[in-house]
């Protein structure tokens, strides 16, 4: 999931629901967020060479939600200062993060001892990417370095190309190919993601060994493709020849 300002869009609405059985809290705010060559994230307080912040030209309410079990509520993000963006990617990820209830911590139990109790608290939080493109943006992708490890697994690692001024998004697929032409999907991972101003990302994906695969005689089919409006558009492709 994310949120992507493009052309003429001035506005985005994020739908942000409760499904759990309690009523919960929570606190809205931007990070920003380092993609690494392994496909992992970190926070940053400034940017790489070549990464651009989205947060100082986006703002959103509400800031905080407090929503009951199956409530729902409306968030909505509106780009500002559209003049001030020259042509590029710009981006900042939007945190959505629970605030647990703050109950008494003392435990009757307890009473006249001076023990000391320690209660651990778990946080949870999501967060998705907000992108703005400006001007004229272009990104291209291309898979390499296709490897099959037999002793985990199997495993399949590839390696993403991307080239021009845009991230590339996108959900890949691995087929299994016999020697007679037989096709059988042995692996998908859907949203993945190269954002600028990576130029590489690795990705070690699982194979399912299904019956009718010998990962040692056929190939290997990868593509790469993204789809939109009902219609699928495959970025990249690449084959693996299996001995």
């Amino acid at each position: 999931m994310r949120a992507v300002f493009e052309g003429a869009q001035r506005s985005v609405e994020l739908n942000l629901a409760n499904a759990g059985k309690d009523t919960a809290r929570y606190v809205i705010s931007f990070l920003e967020i380092r993609m690494n060559k392994n496909g992992t994230f970190e926070q940053i307080t400034e940017p790489d060479s070549g990464q651009l912040f989205a947060s100082k030209y986006l703002r959103f309410f509400p800031r905080s939600v407090v929503l009951g079990p199956n409530e729902a509520q409306v968030v909505k993000l509106q780009l500002t200062g559209v003049a001030q963006l020259a042509p590029g990617e710009y981006r900042s990820h939007l945190y959505f993060r629970a605030v647990p209830d703050e109950g008494p911590a003392d435990n009757p139990d307890n009473a006249g001892h001076s023990d000391i109790n320690v209660k651990l608290t778990p946080v949870f939080g999501i967060t998705i990417p907000v992108i703005v493109r400006a001007g004229n943006t272009t990104a291209s992708v291309q898979l390499s370095d296709l490897s099959l490890d037999m002793e985990k697994g199997p495993r399949l690692t590839m390696l993403f190309n991307r080239t021009g001024n845009a991230s590339v998004y996108g959900d890949v697929t691995v087929d299994y190919i016999s020697p007679q032409g037989k096709k059988i999907q042995v692996a998908t991972a859907n949203g993945l993601a190269v954002y600028t101003p990576n130029q590489q990302r690795y990705l070690h994906l699982p194979l399912n060994n299904a019956p009718g695969t010998n990962f040692h005689t056929g190939k290997l089919r990868v593509t790469y493709s993204v789809s939109a409006q009902s219609k699928t558009s495959q970025l990249a492709a690449a084959e693996l020849p299996l001995r």
